[in-house]
């Protein structure tokens, strides 16, 4: 009787088409894991959407309203009738929203004079508004977006900083 031999992988073979899998992955991985300047300039540029939006919002239906970020939350404010406080506004267009990526906001300054981070910026219904500026940080990059009195919103290069 004639026994045939069964082919089979050996251990090292496996072992090395595992560690050619493994390198191939991490490759993968670190080539399609997003650049910390790109997703800060793509959450600014989704924030000057936003603030684009509500200033014509505020000039188109008559009525002041407000922005502001805290961490990568956009929210959206109303003065209240008495015009004493502001009101969260949620009513479809001007919800409460978070940036897309990993990226911090904060308001940075308005009329020229520092804010804190999580402070109200009024957009009026003249359109014609104190210029503002809000940073995008993400991974070690910050990304400004600024609006001028007729506002124009522009975003500048994404630089680095120090953490």
């Amino acid at each position: 009787m004639m026994r045939t031999r069964q082919r089979a992988f050996t251990l090292i073979e496996i072992l090395v088409v595992i560690a050619i899998v493994g390198i191939a992955t991490g490759i993968t991985f670190a080539l399609a894991a997003p650049d910390p300047r790109d997703i800060a300039l793509r959450d600014a540029r989704e924030l000057a959407r936003a603030i684009d939006h509500a200033t014509r919002r505020a000039q188109w239906r008559r009525e002041l309203l407000g922005v502001s970020a805290d961490g990568g939350r956009i929210r959206y404010w109303r003065r209240d009738p008495g015009g004493a406080r502001w009101l969260e506004a949620d009513d479809g267009t001007l919800r409460a929203w978070t940036l897309p990526g990993v990226a911090i906001v904060r308001a940075l300054d308005y009329a020229g004079r520092p804010v804190a981070g999580d402070s109200v910026i009024p957009l009026r219904a003249s359109g014609r508004n104190e210029p503002f500026a809000f940073a995008v940080d993400a991974g070690g990059w910050r990304t400004r977006v600024t609006s001028d009195p007729l506002n124009r919103v522009s975003i500048a290069d994404p630089v680095r900083v120090s953490p």
